[in-house]
């Protein structure tokens, strides 16, 4: 047999060998995201959903599986699920909690599963391959450089804080850094209103109650926002005449786009970042390509000459 026609027949069963393997070789990326407590996580699910359909379509075969928890502990529970039963070989995770979900996704890491955490960090980055978040200190940053501006760089200002955590720590010294170099700014309290409409509302009550001229209020999220101007508007106060909350809610982009006179911005930290961990991941799974050990999403300004970019009718936050 001459060396043509012995390589013509080797490359030929090399490639009937090779191509089962690569056939069966397709990405089942299993998705865990927690359940749609409140505004932000329920936009979480609906990017989640609507990425699934998107990936599915452009990689023909691959498998996306998308689990919501209402808990910690259920969210572990489905993490070791989708390796057992649904046999993944790629998670994309958003931590319901930091500690309780690091020893499950490090164990299924461990069974050669690659690894996205989202936003919320795991307490031992071991556990993961890359990691996909929003910009914390920028969005803090973007936050006062915005309120300075609109306020003349004088007045007094009451901060709601998120639940206390490494994110909330992250924005809010941001935001003093920009504030200490507006002396003419006086922030006369920050506490935590835990990401809540209701808990804001009662926050907001008491700073009303306590001070008289409140120029403005950093609510750094949509929903307390909300809360907040409930408060200001059961006060009859007309003194505040500026609330900036956060995370783009699309109510809170529609009313930066009405021209409301106290909601004039909001800045960026979109639930839409699992679809972009969701994205890369998929991309450099299927291609090959490395993925950045690390992917930070900015945090942008939306005025009301942008609002209109980032306003999406269909997302339920």
């Amino acid at each position: 047999m001459n060396r043509r026609l012995f390589s013509a027949i080797s490359l030929a069963i090399a490639t009937l060998v090779t191509a089962p393997a690569f056939a069966q070789n397709k990405l089942v990326m299993g998705v865990s995201v927690p359940a749609a407590t409140h505004g932000w996580t329920g936009g979480v699910v609906y990017w989640a959903n609507r990425t699934k359909g998107e990936l599915e379509k452009q990689y023909p075969g691959a498998s996306i599986i998308v689990k919501t928890a209402s808990s910690a502990a259920e969210q572990a529970n489905q993490v070791q699920d989708l390796q057992t039963v649904n046999k993944i070989d790629t998670l994309v995770i958003l931590p319901f909690e930091s500690a309780p979900l690091t020893k499950p996704v490090a164990q299924v890491k461990g069974k050669g599963v690659y690894v996205t955490v989202v936003d919320r960090g795991l307490t031992d980055p071991s556990a993961q391959n890359a990691y996909v978040a929003g910009d914390n200190p920028g969005f803090g940053k973007v936050a006062a450089e915005y309120m300075a501006k609109a306020m003349g760089g004088k007045g007094n200002v009451v901060v709601l804080r998120g639940i206390p955590t490494v994110i909330d720590n992250e924005r809010v010294d941001a935001f003093n850094a920009v504030m200490k170099s507006h002396p003419n700014i006086k922030v006369l309290d920050a506490k935590h209103g835990n990401w809540n409409r209701d808990d804001a509302f009662k926050v907001m009550q008491d700073y009303l109650t306590r001070f008289k001229q409140i120029d403005a209020v950093w609510a750094s999220d949509d929903d307390m926002a909300v809360g907040v101007q409930k408060a200001i508007t059961q006060a009859k106060r007309s003194d505040v005449k500026l609330v900036l909350g956060g995370a783009g809610s699309k109510d809170y982009i529609k009313k930066v786009m009405d021209g409301d006179p106290v909601v004039t911005a909001d800045v960026t930290y979109s639930p839409s970042m699992i679809a972009d961990a969701m994205k890369l991941t998929a991309e450099a799974r299927i291609t090959g390509k490395a993925m950045p050990a690390t992917t930070i999403i900015p945090s942008v300004l939306i005025t009301k000459e942008n609002a209109s970019k980032y306003y999406v009718q269909d997302s339920p936050f």
